[in-house]
């Protein structure tokens, strides 16, 4: 049985129209939910003295996060050119979630001293 919430005024053409333009919103309104729950994540483990993987592919205005793991001692994960920036603790997963605005190359790097490899600890954001 068809609820039916339109005044009985509105002529049978009419009603049906209505009717289905509230149903053609709902579907938008679905579909563009259903977009947001598939957002793009990447999971990536930091180790003394890399990040696995070190090299992210993005595409610019599609939002990611980054899901970040670490086993051996507190790292640290920057991207300053999206203004991304968070510590990685052994046995918890640090999330950071972004949109990038802008195509190229863009470097990321750990901002928490990790040990005498520390510096060579980088990778590279690719957004086309």
């Amino acid at each position: 049985m068809a609820i039916n919430f339109l005044p009985p005024t509105i002529n049978k053409e009419r009603r049906q129209l209505l009717l289905g333009l509230t149903a053609v919103g709902f579907c938008g309104f679905a579909v563009s939910a259903l977009a947001a729950s598939q957002e793009r994540v990447i999971k990536v483990v930091a180790k003394r003295f890399t990040y696995t993987p070190d090299r992210l592919l993005l595409k610019q205005g599609q939002s990611v996060t980054l899901e970040l793991t670490t086993a051996d001692i507190p790292m640290g994960f920057n991207a300053p050119d999206f203004a991304v920036r968070t510590d990685i603790l052994p046995g918890t997963v640090s999330r950071v979630r972004f949109t990038p605005d802008k195509v190229g190359e863009f470097g990321f790097h750990c901002d928490l001293f990790c040990g005498s490899g520390h510096e060579d600890m980088v990778g590279v954001i690719v957004v086309t």
